[in-house]
């Protein structure tokens, strides 16, 4: 589990702006499926079944993370990083998305 005291406040790669939720992530992509890792220099670490070519791994990303927090795949948008592995998405309708990221990936 990556964030394992469901009391608390949001981990440190989440933050609310406004209406919106901002994840900081870290993004291995070229895996055989999509995983979370854990936590990874202050972002969440995954890895994601899909090539870095022709913005593939982002485009998966994005519909894997909508599927994940139960929300339509506009909610979920690319803010920064969509060349580098380091990745902050928005996230609009969610109350804790990592609480949703986290109960869809425990082994």
């Amino acid at each position: 589990m990556v964030h394992s005291d469901r009391n608390s406040g949001p981990p440190v790669w989440a933050r609310r702006v406004g209406a919106n939720w901002l994840l900081e992530l870290h993004v291995q992509p070229g895996a055989k499926t999509t995983v979370v890792v854990g936590e990874h220099g202050g972002r969440l670490k995954l890895k994601i079944a899909a090539p870095p070519v022709d913005n593939k791994a982002n485009a998966h990303l994005l519909a894997w993370l909508a599927v994940q927090l139960g929300l339509p795949k506009s909610a979920v948008s690319l803010v920064r990083g969509e060349t580098s592995r380091q990745k902050t998405v928005a996230v609009c309708g969610a109350d804790t998305p990592w609480r949703d990221i986290e109960k869809n990936n425990q082994a």
